[in-house]
């Protein structure tokens, strides 16, 4: 079955840096787009990057152009987001997402 499993998540400064990491097993990681979805305490899921299969295609969301780099690596069967530039509106639970299926998500904090 699919799995999702993220890591790298934590508590860091105001322009601070993190990566997170999606391992991903149980299906053809190769052929399929990845996502970062994003949840504050409080307020829906957001789509935050998106990558096509060999990394040609990448979209952020508004809230993070500039600061956060999606990346997968498809020998290795994983996904990453590298975040700079943290800033306290970035607090959520960070969710790797493919189709349907969805991680236990990762917990970034961002305060002082």
């Amino acid at each position: 079955q699919v799995q999702l499993v993220e890591s790298g998540g934590g508590l860091v400064q105001p322009g601070g840096s993190l990566r997170l990491s999606c391992a991903a097993s149980g299906f053809d990681f190769s052929r399929k787009y990845m996502s970062w979805y994003r949840q504050a305490p409080g307020k829906e899921r957001d789509l935050i990057a998106i990558i096509d299969t060999i990394g040609s295609y990448i979209n952020y969301a508004n809230s993070v152009k500039g600061r956060f780099t999606i990346s997968r690596d498809n020998a290795k069967n994983t996904l990453y987001l590298q975040m700079n530039t943290l800033k306290s509106e970035d607090t959520a639970v960070y969710f790797c997402n493919v189709g349907d299926h969805w991680g236990q998500g990762t917990q970034v904090t961002v305060a002082s």
